[in-house]
């Protein structure tokens, strides 16, 4: 069985030398990387299946690096140092698939390591037990082929994005909470993920779909609760 690939991204020694024992402990191979500007070049030479991406950089961040990959690039889990919600929040803005913060365990690390990878890998392979199409009016979502078209638009999704319309669209008008949300959708709880990824995906997923985001049509906001989606 091929070894799947990690790339690590971060200046400290230390960092590097221990995520590196736990993944490769655990049945990855590993690539280390001090620097993130040669991030690019290791993800089109090494072909990562995920990257492990510190924020605080030398001579640049790691959000300015996570900006620059192609949108078609393998999953990321940030590294942070700051307690700080903003730089989390941004970091899942710009596409990140989940966050740790320093000091953590590695252990914890190779486990979220594996949830994201099992997500993507179930998103790659079409994998939905319901077939066909859920359909209304101006929207369908093609769970086959994980497509969404908006009026006659076809708009690409990240594959969490559409993991949470689906999940959303196909019990309209159910109310779900962030907790529930991060159960069902992302294989995760709110011991382990902050819920603020459930309402920056949602934020995002608005943006795409919604013609007016700040009032949507698609997906509602039941204060208090969580969410619904509207058919």
């Amino acid at each position: 069985m091929v070894a799947l690939k990690i790339l690590v991204v971060d200046d400290e020694p230390m960092v590097r030398e221990v995520v590196a024992q736990y993944l490769t402990r655990d049945g990855f191979e590993v690539c280390e990387l001090d620097r993130g500007d040669l991030v690019q070049r290791a993800v089109e030479h090494f072909r990562p299946d995920l990257i492990v991406l510190d924020i605080m950089l030398p001579a640049g961040n790691g959000l300015d690096y996570l900006r620059t990959l192609a949108s078609d690039r393998p999953p990321v889990i940030l590294l942070t140092a700051h307690a700080d919600e903003s730089d989390r929040v941004l970091g899942l803005e710009l596409g990140a698939d989940d966050y740790i913060t320093k000091p953590f365990s590695p252990r914890e690390l190779v486990a979220r390591v594996r949830t994201v990878l099992r997500r993507s890998q179930v998103a790659a392979s079409h994998p939905p037990t319901e077939s066909g199409t859920l359909r209304f009016e101006g929207l369908s979502i093609d769970r086959r082929a994980r497509e969404v078209v908006v009026g006659a638009q076809l708009v690409t999704l990240t594959a969490m994005e559409f993991d949470l319309l689906a999940f959303l669209a196909q019990t309209p008008r159910q109310v779900f909470s962030r907790a529930q949300l991060l159960q069902h959708v992302w294989d995760s709880s709110a011991d382990y993920q902050d819920p603020a990824t459930v309402t920056v995906h949602v934020r995002r997923l608005r943006n795409k779909i919604e013609t007016n985001p700040e009032q949507p049509r698609w997906i509602t906001t039941v204060w208090g609760v969580g969410y619904r989606f509207e058919p």
